[in-house]
């Protein structure tokens, strides 16, 4: 166990689980954890960091999920073929992270995530129910591509939101309502974790004793979170998505200009 208080590593399992809640609901979860552990550890090495995230992370992600697909008419074939890509993905963006301006890219982003604001707010019916019409092989494909591929390479590249943009692309690509969506961003995340995961453990970078603790906490609000998605239905994630977006945008433009 890292040279920390007992008061910090209670405030760390505090945020675990709160991260865990919102990242079983909507994705964004590293958005409170993340920032928790670098404040708890600020003398370890960024890549430790990091890799503790993940192996905390992980853990709520996978109990999500199975607590999704025991509920919710997840396509888990579609899942892991989508989360197959994904981790291509995001190793590909981690390793061109170092070569490419990640202040170019937040403006990008935050520019997105306000379209995607906008497209939630004023189309009340976005993801509220599924679509009845088959999906088409085509926009598998381009799912695979987009949420796979893309939303992957993104999370190597950059990370922060990943889950959220998984939802949303989810949601639009393949007409499922916000529930099944996230559903299947669990599956996806639960792929790119445990590829990064095994980097960061194969280079001695995941604090473990910290991790197993929160771990427990990060699974607990994950479980949480997806039975209350899955109670509550798509209204419920719908403002948990704006309230994630805003906190999104808000962060990254802090880091831009803050």
């Amino acid at each position: 166990m890292p040279d920390i208080s007992t008061t910090m590593i209670i405030v760390l399992c505090v945020a675990a689980a709160a991260a865990g809640w919102i990242d079983a609901v909507v994705g964004g979860g590293g958005l409170l954890l993340l920032p928790a552990l670098l404040l708890g550890l600020p003398n370890a090495q960024p890549a430790a960091v990091l890799g503790t995230n993940k192996a905390v992370a992980i853990v709520g992600t996978a109990g999500a999920a199975v607590t999704y697909v025991r509920k919710a008419p997840v396509d888990v074939k579609l899942a892991v073929r989508i989360g197959i890509a994904a981790l291509a993905g995001s190793m590909g963006g981690a390793a061109l992270a170092g070569g490419i301006s990640k202040d170019t890219m937040r403006p990008l982003i935050m520019g997105v995530l306000v379209v995607v604001a906008g497209i939630v707010i004023f189309k009340p019916g976005f993801g509220t129910a599924p679509s009845t019409a088959p999906v088409s092989r085509q926009r598998v494909l381009l799912a695979i591509g987009l949420a796979g591929l893309g939303i992957g390479f993104y999370d190597g590249l950059i990370g922060p939101g990943t889950g959220t943009f998984l939802v949303l692309a989810l949601t639009a690509l393949l007409h499922l309502d916000l529930v099944t969506a996230s559903a299947t961003a669990k599956i996806v995340n639960c792929c790119t974790n445990a590829g990064a995961l095994a980097m960061f453990a194969y280079q001695g970078m995941v604090l473990w004793q910290l991790a197993a603790l929160m771990a427990a906490f990060n699974l607990a609000g994950g479980m949480v979170g997806a039975r209350m998605a899955l109670k509550k239905g798509s209204g419920f994630v719908r403002a948990v998505l704006l309230t994630v977006v805003g906190a999104l945008v808000v962060k990254l433009g802090l880091e831009q200009w803050g």
